[in-house]
């Protein structure tokens, strides 16, 4: 089951650029030490295989409105990330943007120079944004208008459908290229009611959800994933976000661009597809937003359709106000695993931290204060080992560790 649609966001004001901007993480060397592996390994960039892209990010790369283009750079399996766009990092490696680690993706100051740092046009211009509006700008719909005069498929996230606005849909006619419109749903007549049927679901699922949006939901389940797939646990994540469904998830849904009636029922739909295709022992789903934040339904649907036997929680101690909103103070994390549990039958099993602005120091304390204080593992799925979020899921359900080519390793 693939699907075509996102993540929520609702329209408001835009926040001043540098309350919006995200760290650029530890420095490499450090976090490869903590990691045993760089940060943008997951990146599957030497692949031949896949369509090529480069990623369009102005202004926004490795900030808060920039998660679509910073997770493509971390990670893709439907596309092969070239370069990136963005004149404020300009000469820049995105690794090094992003973690602190290089990774041979070239961040460039506009289409012609991203186009001569691919050495060859690519297949694809990506869209890497997630503006508050969920629409382009002026400057931006010049961009996209010269890929596709260049001969380039166009893929976007937005609440606006770029394959439906003439001029765009006449110039991508007129030089034989796609559109591909993530959040644009199917109709509501082909679209599913919740049934129940994902009772039936024999593997283990976990929802990762967060104390606010842009939080590194995705990202800490897109690590876990992979590493739960090479202790030899069988897992399929399933994306309900318009990033993870450009990263190439196979089964998903876009939760804020199906009406609300159909929400619960179409995730349900994905998870049981998820299983009866894959047979999985582990099947995650991606959170959205958060299940106190006022502006966001999608984390209640994912509870509610995808029935999580367990949640992971996805949180980061330093900052101080929900992202876009500076009135709004961000939720203590107990106080959010008590709003989780008392509204669905699960569990939390553990929280994963945001290191945004944190040194080395400032995560091991944050660790030790969040084990101490919720009585649940602790660790950061981007700069301490991989194993920890492993551990983690066996703690809770010790089972897992018990199939032969598991215990065997």
């Amino acid at each position: 089951m693939t699907v075509t649609f996102t993540t929520h966001k609702v329209a408001r004001p835009p926040m001043p650029r540098a309350q919006r901007q995200l760290p650029t993480g530890l420095p490499g060397t450090r976090r490869q030490l903590a990691t045993g592996r760089k940060p943008g390994t997951l990146h599957l960039g030497g692949r031949d295989d896949v369509a090529t892209a480069i990623v369009y990010c102005e202004g926004n790369f490795a900030g808060i409105d920039g998660k679509t283009a910073n997770g493509l750079v971390r990670h893709s399996e439907a596309l092969r990330i070239l370069s990136v766009i963005d004149s404020g990092h300009a000469g820049a490696d995105a690794g090094m943007v992003l973690d602190g680690v290089a990774n041979g993706i070239a961040v460039c100051a506009s289409l012609g120079a991203a186009i001569g740092a691919a050495g060859r046009r690519p297949d694809t211009l990506v869209y890497g944004m997630a503006p508050s509006t969920g629409k382009l700008s002026a400057a931006d719909r010049g961009v996209l208008l010269n890929a596709i005069a260049r001969g380039m498929n166009i893929v976007a996230g937005l609440h606006e459908y770029l394959g439906d606005d003439p001029e765009f849909a006449a110039a991508a006619q007129a030089r034989g290229v796609s559109i591909r419109d993530i959040r644009k749903p199917k109709a509501s007549k082909d679209m599913r009611l919740f049934d129940g049927s994902v009772a039936r679901v024999a593997a283990t699922r976990i929802a990762v959800l967060g104390t606010d949006c842009a939080i590194g939901k995705r990202t800490t389940a897109t690590v876990l994933a992979a590493a739960l797939n090479a202790r030899g646990i069988r897992t399929v994540l399933v994306g309900t976000g318009q990033t993870g469904l450009m990263q190439g998830a196979r089964y998903g849904v876009a939760m804020d661009a199906v009406p609300p009636q159909f929400c619960c029922g179409e995730l349900e739909g994905a998870v049981v597809a998820a299983f009866e295709a894959e047979q999985p022992d582990v099947i995650l789903i991606e959170g959205q937003g958060a299940l106190s934040h006022p502006a966001f339904c999608t984390s209640a649907f994912i509870l509610r359709g995808s029935q999580p036997d367990a949640v992971i929680l996805q949180h980061a101690p330093k900052r101080r106000h929900r992202c876009d909103f500076a009135t709004m103070p961000m939720p203590d994390p107990a106080e959010e695993i008590a709003l989780i549990e008392a509204f669905c039958d699960t569990r939390v099993v553990g929280l994963t931290i945001n290191h945004e602005g944190m040194d080395e120091a400032e995560i091991d304390a944050a660790i030790a204060t969040c084990t101490q204080e919720l009585g649940l593992p602790v660790t950061d799925a981007l700069s301490r080992p991989v194993e920890r979020l492993v551990e983690m899921v066996l703690a809770a359900f010790p089972a897992l560790s018990e199939r032969p080519d598991v215990a065997a390793q």
